[in-house]
């Protein structure tokens, strides 16, 4: 079988977190396109999801570290300075280097040396998932090797890299990409306004194949207990601290019970939190979980809560996939109008969405669970939503065609 011509950079491979990605690796071979998969990160999950299986493309690992594999590094950076594009993409490190003097930024060209050098020879584009880190290393290898480079931005990536690399990544002038792709129509617009050519940054929303999803339940289980539900990792743009304290503002005598589904690093701060508030003994934590289990949490709760906000540090969400992923399931959503949320789900009729302060969420929590009827109307309304406008279908095509046009 013949070496494929396009070659995707991935930042780690597989995430559980990212199943966006996953899925549309999988529709893009569905579509008849044929890639390597180029990791800069070896998997830190102990799971993966059942869709990860389902793609055939080869998966490479580039160093991690450069000081875990010196010897590759030398070659490659050897080989790499016979290329045609080398010292036009040195260079352009270099200027990116004195202004961001990390050894992240020194170990993105030792990345970039060896992608370079270990591509075959029939390679003829990259297409890069995430602005930052997979964009530069896909960009200065593009560059060395006299090819083109795309990318797909999402949310991290886009609020915070500094603002002179995504305008030098969006230049018409050698090194920029031949385009970028978007996920929410609020990254797209920041995006164009940041490009030389705004024709270059297109939006393209993942949707969800439906077609992987049990249909929703008929009708769900009654409890005397409101079980609600989050999906997300515990990072501070999920906002779940603000979500222990509005569930500690819940009345005495209301039943009720949350389940958090998810990896990250602020489990002890936030279990502390609800202990500290007296909460602690409703929480179930369950850790990171493939897609079928996250499935079955959305098909037994009550409700889903995500109460997205902005970080300190800029970051924020796009347009979680798992709010489509509980509209799948016909299960009512609580969230908060950040960044794409609203593109989504229009407050009072495909769910409530509601600033992220405490106070507020505690009170949204206690109408839906005084109002069945109300709940079962938003989420009939956003499962409608995702079906008529939010499936993978139409945005597979559209990236298709721009990856044809990159690789001819």
């Amino acid at each position: 079988m013949p070496n494929p011509e396009l070659a995707i950079v991935v930042k780690g491979w597989p995430r559980l977190s990212e199943t966006f990605i996953a899925q549309e690796l999988l529709e893009l071979e569905k579509a008849g396109h044929s890639f390597d998969i180029w990791s800069l990160r070896f998997p830190t999950d102990k799971k993966r999801h059942p869709l990860h299986d389902q793609i055939k493309a080869k998966v490479r690992y580039l160093p991690e570290y450069l000081h875990q594999e010196p010897a590759r590094v030398v070659a490659a950076w050897r080989k790499a300075r016979r290329l045609p594009g080398y010292k036009k993409a040195r260079q352009i490190w270099l200027n990116d280097l004195r202004r961001d003097k990390t050894r992240n930024r020194v170990r993105r060209f030792g990345q970039a040396c060896v992608l370079a050098v270990e591509l075959p020879p029939e390679t003829r584009g990259l297409y890069a998932h995430f602005l930052h880190t997979p964009s530069s290393v896909a960009r200065y290898a593009a560059i060395m090797m006299g090819i083109d480079w795309s990318f797909s931005a999402h949310a991290k990536d886009i609020w915070t890299s500094p603002d002179w690399e995504i305008e030098e990544k969006l230049t018409t002038d050698v090194g920029g990409a031949a385009f970028g792709v978007t996920c929410t129509g609020f990254g797209a617009k920041h995006l164009q306004n940041m490009a030389q050519d705004a024709d270059r940054v297109e939006l393209l929303y993942h949707g969800l194949d439906l077609d992987r999803f049990p249909k929703p339940p008929e009708t769900r289980e009654s409890s005397e207990t409101f079980r609600m539900v989050s999906v997300g990792r515990l990072v501070e743009k999920k906002g779940f601290d603000r979500l222990i304290e509005a569930l500690a503002l819940l009345p005495k005598d209301m039943a009720w019970s949350w389940t958090h589904i998810g990896g990250g690093g602020l489990k002890d701060t936030l279990t502390a939190l609800a202990e500290q508030h007296g909460v602690l003994d409703r929480i179930t934590w369950r850790g990171a979980c493939d897609q079928p289990e996250v499935v079955e949490a959305m098909r037994t709760h009550d409700l889903f809560v995500l109460p997205s906000r902005i970080a300190d540090d800029g970051d924020r969400d796009g347009l979680p996939n798992v709010l489509m992923e509980a509209a799948s399931q016909k299960l009512p959503i609580l969230s908060t109008p950040v960044s794409a949320i609203p593109e989504f789900i229009t407050s009072g009729m495909h769910g409530l969405l509601v600033e992220d302060a405490p106070d507020l969420m505690a009170k949204a929590m206690i109408h839906l669970a005084e109002n069945s009827d109300e709940r079962g109307k938003m989420a009939e309304a956003a499962y409608a939503r995702l079906v008529t406008d939010f499936g993978v279908d139409a945005g597979i095509a559209q990236l298709s065609a721009r990856l044809k046009a990159l690789l001819a």
